[in-house]
């Protein structure tokens, strides 16, 4: 089974990328093997079963524990690391659309709180999260950033485009490793000044969707 999910060819991405087993000098029972860690993790995404409910017959240890382990993984920048890598892969296969990108973000329930959480204006002011999103014209993610559910997406626009890291161009292009589409797309969210400003500055056309105007006093009037 985690050979299905986890094929040979991610295998050898995510591999050099794992942190060494810390080592258990009073021994102790083995940890379960980091391939079958990745494949717990791979299955809970796509099903959304609760890692406490996994099933041992299925050969990926104690869910809890595939969880600490992604954890451990998260906090040493590993699935950063392979976001990037499998980016520059693309890059190279001339597989990234930089003709336009898209933005926006979505807010998931936090009833357990923690540090990147706030109530949410959109939820009766239940406690939230927020991730931020840009994707390609492709929807590849090129970036993503994780805030409170109260923080404004317009506040984060500057902070996501600046976070797309320089991905490779196709192998025999001229061109340098690239960050910046050529049109980047949002909905009436972002409708401000500084959104705009900060998209010309980075020479970035800004296709963004303008917020509605009330009519004037005197078409109002007319219209009554």
């Amino acid at each position: 089974m985690a050979k299905t999910l986890v094929t040979d060819e991610l295998w050898a991405d995510v591999e050099p990328l794992l942190p060494p087993d810390p080592p258990k000098p009073k021994g102790g029972r083995p940890r379960i093997e980091a391939r079958a860690v990745l494949a717990c993790i791979l299955f809970v995404l796509k099903t959304g079963i609760p890692w406490e409910m996994l099933p041992q017959e299925m050969g990926y240890g104690s869910g809890m524990t595939c969880w600490r382990r992604l954890r451990e993984w998260q906090a040493t920048g590993v699935w950063d690391q392979l976001h990037r890598t499998l980016l520059d892969r693309l890059g190279e296969a001339g597989r990234i659309d930089w003709e336009r990108a898209a933005l926006d973000s979505a807010s998931v329930p936090a009833p357990g709180g923690g540090e990147k959480t706030g109530p949410n204006p959109t939820d009766r002011g239940k406690r939230g999260s927020k991730r931020h999103l840009v994707v390609d014209g492709a929807g590849v993610p090129l970036a993503m950033r994780h805030t409170a559910a109260n923080v404004h997406d317009s506040r984060m626009l500057e902070e996501l485009v600046d976070a797309v890291v320089p991905i490779r161009q196709p192998k025999g292009s001229p061109s340098r490793p690239r960050k910046r589409p050529k049109k980047l797309y949002a909905d009436k969210g972002y409708d401000f000044r500084r959104c705009r400003e900060t998209l010309r500055q980075r020479r970035i056309k800004a296709r963004i969707s303008r917020r509605s105007l009330w009519p004037r006093s005197d078409t109002f009037k007319a219209t009554r």
